[in-house]
């Protein structure tokens, strides 16, 4: 009787009464799956008409999703705001390429601090956040790391920016913990089955794990495997689009092994799994674009909204979470999952909200902010303020304010986004009191960036730190052409630093 009393009353509690469990600290393992430059059209959950992402899709169906979720217009800049809950600019990475692509050394990485916590830590693919020794990842808080170099396989710019020479997107030499290793496969297939063999390894050990898997592809040159391109042939696409598509077919198979393999293991209930894009669509937003106005490196929503998933089985109770989110979140959510005490030293880093109380309920309170973009790229060496709102953007959770000035006056548009998600109507004269909010938090955000722009007259070596690591490995020299530092993309007759480094020397991080 008295166990029956207890059940009627149980039932007759309001449902406010009831309180999920409590998700901070449970310590999951973690694997963070990130692809470069895969638009949010990008998916066949979200619409797209021709591209099919079986898989992808099962992991979205099974995640917390952030429809409203944000990211920098391009590469590197991401990845520095993912890995320390601030924005690019305010740890120097004000480019892809030019030294200021490089994380300053000041910065305290996520995966830092997942290691101080108990936490083995594997990088996969893509860092781009600085070739020189100091800057690497191995130095940055990943105990295992299998990476290319550069921002992506076989590009190599003029300074510190580059891979090993000749590579390739089959068969490329991989640095490997310090060593080159020349691998077998195509490049995606490659990081992806290095990672599982680590994972495999990792669970054995009672240890949580951080495995972070971001690809090169989809970027950038298209190039896909044959049966991946052949998929998408035939349908009225032009090649870069066919190739694109089959490097993202290729992604969803391999993403799809990854997770039966957590099923096999029997540790898909300890692990957390996070899937995003780096920025906006590129070869793929012709076909679809979800609604959005333009693409990557620009400041508009087609540049910046992001695919979030975040799927933990038997934890996260999978559903649409609408709130206004971005890149800089993403750090104190995984230490705030991790059970990790952020240190007082690095709390001033962290701009961004621990995004567990959505996890937990994507309806929960979530008051207002501002989020800022600007796609940098300035001339080198030329100064930033000359650039303010040359492609720039501001907003909070209705409004987005955009600037494509050519001088160095605004030329704001504003856009309501509750009603106008494409940005085509500028209803800036109908609400000047919006546009004068927004402009001065914006002015107030670029004041506290110029002095942590501590990149901007790096002097980088005259040869690429992974050309000379290879060489020294397997012999030869990098050929003369390789030792120029001519950049082709400073126009002539810009200004060169006041102070330079040495040749063959980084400048100094402040």
């Amino acid at each position: 009787m008295k166990r029956l009393l207890l059940f009627v009353c149980a039932l007759l509690l309001p449902a406010a009464a009831y309180t999920a469990p409590a998700i901070a600290g449970k310590r999951p393992n973690i694997i963070f799956l990130l692809t470069d430059d895969q638009g949010y059209g990008d998916l066949s959950a979200h619409g797209n008409p021709v591209l099919k992402t079986p898989n992808l899709d099962k992991l979205g169906a099974s995640s917390v999703r952030f429809t409203d979720f944000h990211v920098s217009p391009t590469c590197a800049p991401t990845r520095s705001a993912l890995l320390t809950g601030r924005h690019e600019f305010k740890n120097g990475v004000t480019h892809t390429i030019l030294e200021r692509e490089r994380l300053t050394l000041k910065a305290t990485t996520l995966a830092q601090l997942l290691q101080k916590n108990s936490y083995t830590t594997g990088i996969f693919g893509k860092w781009h956040l600085g070739d020189e020794a100091e800057y690497q990842p191995g130095q940055r808080g990943f105990e295992e790391v299998f990476i290319h170099g550069g921002g992506g396989i076989g590009q190599i710019y003029p300074g510190s920016c580059g891979d090993a020479p000749e590579n390739r997107y089959f068969d490329p030499a991989i640095l490997h913990n310090g060593t080159f290793e020349k691998t077998k496969g195509y490049c995606t297939d490659v990081f992806y089955e290095q990672a599982t063999r680590w994972i495999d390894s990792q669970r054995k050990s009672g240890k949580p794990f951080f495995a972070y898997i971001p690809t090169n592809a989809p970027h950038g040159p298209y190039i896909a495997r044959p049966e991946d391109k052949a998929l998408y042939e035939g349908k009225g696409l032009s090649p870069d689009a066919e190739s694109f598509f089959g490097m993202l077919h290729n992604i969803d198979v391999n993403a799809g092994k990854l997770l039966a393999r957590l099923e096999e293991w029997g540790i898909a209930k300890d692990t957390l799994v996070v899937f995003m894009n780096d920025n906006g669509g590129t070869a793929g937003t012709k076909v679809f674009n979800a609604g959005m106005r333009s693409t990557k490196g620009t400041p508009w929503l087609g540049g910046t909204r992001a695919t979030s998933y975040w799927s933990w089985p038997g934890t996260l109770t999978p559903g649409d979470c609408a709130a206004l989110a971005a890149h800089v979140d993403f750090f104190p959510t995984l230490l705030e999952l991790a059970g990790a005490k952020l240190p007082e030293e690095v709390k001033p880093q962290v701009e961004g909200r621990s995004l567990v109380p959505l996890l937990q309920d994507p309806k929960a309170p979530w008051a207002d902010r501002h989020l800022f973009t600007h796609v940098g790229r300035w001339e080198r060496f030329s100064d930033p303020s000359d650039s303010k709102y040359r492609a720039a953007a501001v907003r909070n959770t209705r409004w987005a304010m955009v600037s494509d000035a050519k001088g160095t006056a605004p030329n704001w548009q504003l856009f309501d986004l509750s009603v106008d998600y494409g940005q085509t109507t500028d209803v800036l004269a109908a609400h000047p009191e919006v546009a004068k909010e927004l402009a001065s938090a914006f002015d107030k955000w670029w004041g506290e960036c110029l002095p942590l722009m501590v990149n901007e007259k790096a002097v980088g070596p005259a040869v690429n730190p992974f050309q000379a690591l290879y060489y020294k490995q397997f012999g030869g020299s990098p050929n003369a052409e390789a030792l120029k530092v001519m950049d082709p993309l400073r126009p002539l007759g810009a200004p060169k630093p006041k102070k330079q480094a040495p040749e063959g020397k980084p400048a100094p991080v402040q």
